[in-house]
């Protein structure tokens, strides 16, 4: 079954790119120089970081919908991103390298199914939760941290 996986729309963090540290607090946002790679994941290119590079952690609301399941959590954008990464039928690199959350949401927004996966095999546990009608998306989490990865969708 035919999948895509999405990165973040950049628009919404433009407005943090170059501010000084002072009005990055005030945003309730950090800046950080990637000092090593993995570690630092980019939720709009889809790839870890290199060293050198400068990640904004934000908080960002993952799951907006008015249902329970409304949350928010910690992640890393690269400064300056501007063009979302979205791939088709294959779980980047970024994502494989990690143990996953995997979370089944039907068409109102409410979880259906969800599971734990090393990335390098996400790919057939992917494909299975997209073969339930019932699942609209999916979204994926990193396991380790709780911090929303990716939005997985049929193609």
């Amino acid at each position: 079954m035919p999948f895509r996986v999405s990165g973040l729309n950049p628009e919404p963090f433009c407005h943090l790119y170059g501010l000084s540290e002072a009005q990055l607090l005030a945003q309730g946002a950090r800046r950080y120089t990637v000092d090593k790679t993995p570690g630092f994941p980019d939720r709009i290119e889809l790839r870890d970081l290199a060293p050198g590079e400068t990640a904004l952690l934000v908080n960002y609301t993952h799951q907006a919908a008015d249902t329970p399941y409304r949350a928010s959590h910690a992640i890393f954008v690269r400064e300056g991103a501007q063009k979302c990464v979205s791939v088709i039928d294959e779980i980047p690199e970024v994502m494989q390298r990690r143990m996953l959350s995997l979370r089944a949401f039907d068409a109102a927004h409410m979880m259906v199914d969800a599971t734990l996966v090393d990335g390098r095999q996400a790919r057939e546990t992917v494909e299975r939760l997209l073969s339930n009608d019932s699942v609209a998306y999916i979204q994926a989490h990193y396991a380790q941290r709780g911090c929303y990865a990716a939005r997985i969708e049929r193609e």
